[in-house]
């Protein structure tokens, strides 16, 4: 019996900051204080405050060291460990308070989430499934095997009004349905975990922090429609999410819990890891089982959809990390409890990855109906330096720019729609008043460009010519036809690709277009950039009455376009200037301006 559990993230984010070093010196610091039979340490999943790693909590205290060193693990071990010192400078500010330390779930960050499908993140080491256990693991997956039907799970998931978390918000319940009523010698369950949105990074720390979900969800999944086999679909740049997975499954052989007749029942269900080579395209369903059968990851028509004809030809279903880590909490607590959460049409809770200008960088996880600015001004504490908010990005390439008039908008699947953008896997890029709209919908393009499969030609030739329309507008080329030609592209390649990587590409042009005309006349008409972000518009000039003459602009500039004699004023030549904005940065005297 431990009298101190160190709980030390092992997440992608805080493994990158030096983890794994930590909990090596801190197992090493242990030891030669003979602590070793006392003090427990555990590598756990991502805790969300992702821009505050490495992370370690101690408990029973929760004390939440943060931006943890290796030169500090000597002082905790000894004062926090042996003495029972808490040492307060290495804490999370946000848990200081005047009267000691409070709890976790107390700072702002913590207190308006509500985690389902994170519960076990961070809470529990991912590489040993007794522990998985002791969180009520795999008893869902009894509950079903024992005392339901298949047709009953259905009936559960279709009352929760779960609707799936990557993307496209299906029903989750009738996609099940539609499986379970086509007759086949063999069915399968598949999961997306390939995530290739920028910026999004939900389903790793799932995989990362509590694969063991994943598995008895997709179980349970395969007793619903009557399927044997399950294939996860995981990027192979996620080597950590891929171990642990990996380690996972064997586990749940080892104890019966994968395999031939599961918990004596005369149901049995098995599952493989596929690696994807990184393929955006492959997020989309007919591609991805297209991949998993060993072909080149293209897009096929639908229908079939895939519950008919999928894997392989035969009747498949196909859910995303997420989606899948709600299933075993629905089973156990009820319909009822999930749908208590969220809005009418969109139920339960929505894990986001903030990234961007925005200052608590991390996981979160909300109740759906969590307004926009609840997210970004309270749990993600607002934008850095005092900077306004100007828009967020949701739903990656496929999603469109949320203004600040729509900074109170409730976040569901409907009205993120509404107004052009969509929910997507979970990404949310935020933006402040520096950000160059039309810069941004030119970055979503470009990766959209690359992207594509190049099966069907409104994607392949049309997404081009919007990325063509898009440079000659960042760089002061283009006219107002140009305009009106982009919007029109716009249209026709939403109607007329295949699948949603092509119909979905136009989304964040589209909706810059709508919410942010103003900077695109401003590249078109003033031939300006009104962020001073795109460098074919700017200028540097240098301010007479500011300038010192203390040549410090010339010294660094790379190509001599500055020139002035000792304690006169400079001058910058702009047929030279390359815009790079060294003499900016290094002004001591704010003489340096763009324009």
């Amino acid at each position: 019996m431990y009298r101190s559990h160190v709980l030390v993230c092992g997440g992608t984010g805080c493994t990158s900051s030096g983890s794994e070093q930590i909990i090596n010196v801190l197992e090493q610091e242990i030891a030669s204080q003979g602590l070793e039979k006392e003090v427990k340490v555990i590598k756990t999943g991502c805790f969300g405050l992702c821009a505050l790693g490495p992370i370690m909590i101690v408990y029973p205290e929760g004390s939440f060291y943060s931006m943890v060193k290796t030169d500090d693990i000597p002082e905790i071990v000894s004062e926090h460990l042996l003495k029972g010192r808490i040492v307060s400078r290495l804490l999370y500010s946000e848990t200081v308070t005047e009267d000691g330390v409070k709890s976790l779930n107390e700072t702002n960050f913590y207190k308006k989430q509500l985690r389902v499908a994170l519960r076990n993140c961070g809470v529990i080491n991912p590489e040993d499934i007794d522990e998985y256990i002791a969180y009520d693991g795999y008893e869902a997956l009894g509950k079903c095997l024992t005392e339901y039907a298949p047709e009953e799970v259905i009936s559960i998931i279709k009352d929760s009004g779960l609707r799936g978390r990557g993307g496209g918000g299906f029903p989750t319940g009738i996609k099940w349905s539609l499986a379970r009523a086509n007759d086949a010698d063999q069915k399968y369950v598949c999961c997306n975990a390939d995530e290739g949105d920028p910026g999004a990074f939900m389903d790793r720390s799932v995989l990362e922090g509590d694969p063991h979900v994943l598995i008895e969800a997709m179980a349970i999944a395969g007793y619903a429609i009557g399927a044997s086999q399950g294939y996860v679909y995981v990027r192979a740049e996620y080597p950590i999410a891929v171990k642990r997975l990996q380690i996972a499954i064997d586990q749940a052989r080892e104890y019966g819990l994968l395999g031939n007749n599961i918990f004596g029942s005369d149901f049995s269900f098995d599952m493989e890891l596929r690696l994807g080579a990184g393929a955006f395209v492959c997020g989309e369903e007919t591609a991805l089982m297209t991949s998993i059968e060993g072909h080149r990851g293209e897009p096929r028509p639908r229908p079939p959809f895939p519950a008919q004809k999928g894997l392989w030809g035969k009747p498949t279903i196909l859910n995303n990390v997420e989606t899948y880590s709600n299933i075993p909490q629905i089973i156990l607590k009820g319909a009822d409890w999930f749908a208590s959460m969220g809005t009418e049409k969109s139920k339960g809770t929505k894990v986001f990855a903030l990234g961007g200008k925005i200052n608590n960088t991390g996981l979160v996880e909300v109740p759906m109906g969590t307004t926009l600015r609840e997210v970004v001004d309270e749990i993600g504490g607002g934008i850095p330096n005092g900077k306004r908010f100007k828009a967020a990005q949701t739903g990656g390439p496929s999603g469109g720019c949320i203004p600040e008039s729509h900074f109170d908008i409730p976040i569901d699947y409907d009205n993120l729609i509404s107004i052009g953008s969509m929910m997507g896997s979970g990404g949310l890029i935020v933006m402040d008043e520096d950000t160059c709209m039309v810069d941004i919908a030119k970055f979503f393009l470009e990766f959209t460009v690359d992207e594509s499969c190049g099966k069907c030609v409104p994607c392949r030739v049309g997404t081009k010519r919007m990325l063509e329309i898009l440079t000659k507008i960042t760089h002061g080329t283009a006219s107002l036809d140009d305009l009106d030609k982009l919007e029109e592209l716009c249209y026709h390649i939403k109607s007329n690709s295949l699948c949603g990587l092509g119909q979905t590409a136009p989304n964040p042009v589209l909706s810059t277009l709508h919410f942010f005309k103003d900077e695109y006349m401003a590249h078109v008409v003033d031939k300006k950039c009104p962020s001073g972000v795109c460098k074919s518009l700017l200028s540097f000039e240098i301010i007479d009455d500011k300038c010192k003459g203390c040549t410090l602009c010339a010294r660094v500039c790379p190509v001599n376009a500055i020139s002035g004699e000792v304690k006169k004023t400079h001058v910058i030549d702009k047929s030279k200037c390359i815009k790079c904005g060294a003499c900016m940065e290094k002004c001591r005297f704010d003489a340096i301006v763009k324009k």
